[in-house]
């Protein structure tokens, strides 16, 4: 699933016409660089979940992609957040929403994150699939606009809800659907809810893991982060 409702407030003016997930990144949109990295891995089910300017989105990648490395082109589902509640419902609201047309198993990445080089392989998704974890999160470095970090990382794996040393949650995760057993199965009733408390709960019940992630990465949260990325 790849999260797409957002408004975009701090890219404005930029968002006022255009989602965030559509704006161009080195020759592409935004949101395609996920899904052809998802098509490198051999995924070929995708639902995307919107709101401001959802029609766009549904508009611009249609419902079968044809992409390199898939034999047939991707299969592309819609939860419009927008069009449903006239607004988006946050993160684990969002993928409360889409659960009916997820798998017991399914990846979750933010559409406004850069993060080339990035693999969704099959031996990542089967490794947390065998193993006991309800999610499995990748973590990255701080960056400079949020030196704080999220979440620590113990030895043998564990994400720490509170640890001295913090990394920042990618927002590329591989997460179990009874993960989001405290919302109701599809939110038919649009309960807004945030992703961030649900996993600081599950990583004190020893629920999540996590790894750390080097590679390039950046949210593309501002103008200028999108212009930096553009003239590099």
């Amino acid at each position: 699933m790849l999260l797409a409702a957002g408004r975009g407030e701090r890219m404005r003016p930029l968002t006022d016409t255009c989602p965030k997930p559509l704006l161009g990144v080195r020759g592409k949109p935004l949101l395609r660089h996920h899904l052809e990295a998802l098509a490198r891995g051999g995924f070929d089910r995708v639902v995307i979940n919107t709101a401001w300017l959802g029609d766009q989105i549904e508009q611009a990648f249609g419902h079968a992609l044809p992409l390199a490395g898939l034999e047939e082109p991707m299969r592309l589902a819609y939860s419009h957040e927008g069009r449903d509640f006239g607004a988006a419902l946050e993160t684990a609201g969002g993928i409360a929403r889409a659960l009916p047309l997820l798998d017991e198993v399914f990846w979750i990445a933010a559409g406004d994150v850069y993060m080339p080089g990035f693999e969704f392989s099959r031996h990542a998704y089967a490794r947390f699939a065998s193993g006991p974890t309800d999610a499995h999160l990748w973590l990255v470095p701080n960056p400079p606009h949020h030196p704080g970090g999220d979440f620590g990382l113990a030895a043998d794996g564990r994400a720490l809800n509170d640890a001295p040393v913090r990394h920042t949650y990618s927002t590329v995760g591989l997460y179990r659907r009874r993960f989001f057993d405290p919302l109701p199965m599809g939110n038919p009733e649009g309960i807004r809810a945030a992703l961030g408390p649900m996993l600081r709960r599950a990583m004190d019940n020893g629920q999540v893991s996590a790894e750390l992630w080097t590679g390039p990465w950046t949210d593309v949260g501002t103008p200028q982060r999108l212009a930096e990325l553009n003239a590099t």
